[in-house]
């Protein structure tokens, strides 16, 4: 009787839309958030501290009818940097890709510092993306030259 229970649960496949795949799990809902999935008509379909052979844990998110522009795809990959984008057109994928760390980006993201003219006239934020001693993510405001770290970032 053993044998015949059921070991594993099966989501439908999308026809239309984007996957991310390898998020870490503790990560998957500031994803889910900064992404604005919380308030989306889209179907969306999440998966939390599933097994993964390469992480031990992982996250996951489904995304029917929706891709991903640039600035979206760098705010994934700055709150997880091992996360794999996977496109889906006709139930097929038609693009998969292991997101890249930026350089640098631009608009997105807030400085933390509130003495920062970002933060009390229309200047567009603009950071230098790097990665310190102990591989955490860090912005490097290009203004105030204040750093933020990977727990601090606010995005837009």
């Amino acid at each position: 009787m053993e044998n015949s229970l059921r070991k594993e649960l099966k989501v439908a496949a999308i026809e239309n839309g984007t996957v991310i795949d390898h998020i870490p799990s503790n990560k998957l809902f500031t994803a889910i958030r900064i992404l604005k999935l919380d308030t989306s008509s889209n179907p969306v379909y999440f998966g939390t501290n599933m097994s993964s052979k390469k992480y031990g844990s992982k996250g996951i998110i489904k995304i029917g009818d929706r891709y991903f522009g640039r600035d979206e795809i760098n705010k994934i990959a700055l709150v997880a940097p091992t996360a794999t984008l996977i496109e889906i057109k006709n139930y097929k994928v038609t693009n998969k890709y292991k997101l890249e760390i930026p350089k640098e980006i631009q608009s997105f993201a807030k400085c933390f510092n509130p003495k920062c003219i970002t933060n009390h006239q229309a200047v567009p934020t603009k950071f230098k993306v790097f990665t310190d001693e102990k591989g955490l993510i860090k912005l490097h405001c290009h203004y105030c030259e204040k750093t933020t770290s990977q727990e601090n970032m606010v995005f837009n």
